[in-house]
């Protein structure tokens, strides 16, 4: 039997990531992504809602983490996730987003890109050139 679990995202990051690591030395990044859109209200008028999405990234590179700050615009695919544990006798639920190591996260925000080609340019116009 063929199953499928993938999802697509385009939103703002909520708030800087996060970041611990396992037993492994293996780097897990959370953050907080939210997402909108219009819905037409009882009134006629359109109104917009935001929807939060807490996405958690394996093994990302320094590069990727040093460019998930509150405000960036990315793009994230990866899986659903449903977990639930027990507090105080009470079960709680919560889903998030698993994100694609290799292929999960696309810098959409110009700003970023621009300060990310700004110091490549800088980390290159400081090195000894021979002419």
């Amino acid at each position: 039997m063929f199953s499928k679990n993938t999802v697509s995202l385009i939103g703002t990051i909520g708030k800087d990531q996060e970041t611990s690591y396992t037993a492994l030395n293996l780097a897990v990044t959370k953050f907080s992504l939210a997402t909108s859109y219009s819905k037409k209200g009882v009134d006629g008028n359109y109104e917009d809602k935001t929807s939060w999405h807490a996405i958690v990234l394996f093994g990302a590179s320094d590069f990727i983490r040093d460019r998930l700050k509150k405000g960036a615009k990315i793009g994230v695919e990866g899986m659903i996730d449903y977990n639930e544990y027990e507090k105080d006798g009470v079960k709680k639920y919560f889903t998030q987003i698993i994100a694609n190591k290799y292929n999960g996260i696309i810098i959409l925000d110009r700003t970023t890109q621009k300060e990310t080609m700004s110091s490549q340019s800088k980390d290159n116009a400081s090195e000894d050139l021979p002419f």
